[in-house]
């Protein structure tokens, strides 16, 4: 074989390595922009501290909804006691058997109470006013199972609407700026991931794959049929003229 037709062969053979060398890089680089692709779209992970402040978000809404109805009940105003009857039940579903028992009372206050320090000693606290809140619910869901409120305790009933929502204000005010943040600082990272798949697992096992979002459809419903669901009227008035 002659010297050109050698290095022509040589030359050809170069280039075909080259085009699958090419081909493969292109290969991977498609992989990786997919790859890139599928986790910027991917939804972000909810970690466990957030998942117990959405969740007290929930709670806050329902509160919201105890707190407008014990303000008309007292201005002697006729409410339908089915929204509060699917309240409670929410309240008492979500939050007490869920949200409380589940979560805090069996993780959050064991560690922060042996880990002492401040948020340790609010621990028996706000233990006292879950059981509290228990109580003050089956007084709810009690008076709220006919088709209306007695007139006989329309004031009482108002008065437990009230005092709920004034505990659990403070009491979750406390968990989210104290009690929480100190339970963070309990773990590593590697535990924090872990309580991230605990929460989502028992959450899964509580009321299925998506528990949170049907409890804010459920929230939703009942603001909506109370007339609550419109934000822009909440807007607090100007202050008084100088």
């Amino acid at each position: 074989m002659n010297s050109t037709r050698r290095q022509w062969l040589l030359g050809l053979s170069s280039l075909g390595a080259g085009a699958i060398l090419i081909g493969c890089n292109k290969g991977v680089t498609s992989e990786a922009n997919e790859a890139k692709e599928a986790n910027e779209n991917a939804e972000p992970e909810v970690t466990a501290t957030e998942d117990l402040m959405r969740e007290h978000g929930v709670l806050r809404r329902a509160l919201l909804v105890y707190q407008e109805t014990a303000a008309k009940l007292q201005g002697d105003a006729a409410i339908p006691p089915e929204p509060l009857q699917k309240t409670a039940k929410l309240f008492r579903d979500f939050g007490e058997e869920y949200h409380e028992k589940k979560l805090e009372e069996v993780y959050i206050f064991p560690a922060v109470r042996k880990a002492s320090g401040a948020a340790g000693s609010y621990a028996d606290i706000l233990i006292a006013q879950h059981q509290r809140g228990r109580e003050i619910t089956d007084f709810i869901l009690a008076a709220t199972a006919g088709p209306k409120i007695s007139s006989g305790n329309v004031k009482s009933f108002a008065n437990a609407l009230e005092s709920l929502v004034r505990m659990y204000e403070h009491h979750a005010a406390i968990e989210d700026t104290i009690v929480f943040p100190a339970w963070k600082q309990t773990l590593n990272s590697k535990q924090l991931d872990e309580m991230n798949e605990k929460f989502e697992e028992i959450e899964h096992e509580q009321f299925g794959e998506d528990g949170f979002e049907h409890a804010l459809q459920q929230m939703a419903a009942i603001e909506q049929s109370l007339g609550l669901s419109d934000l822009a009227q909440f807007t607090a008035p100007p202050p008084p003229a100088k």
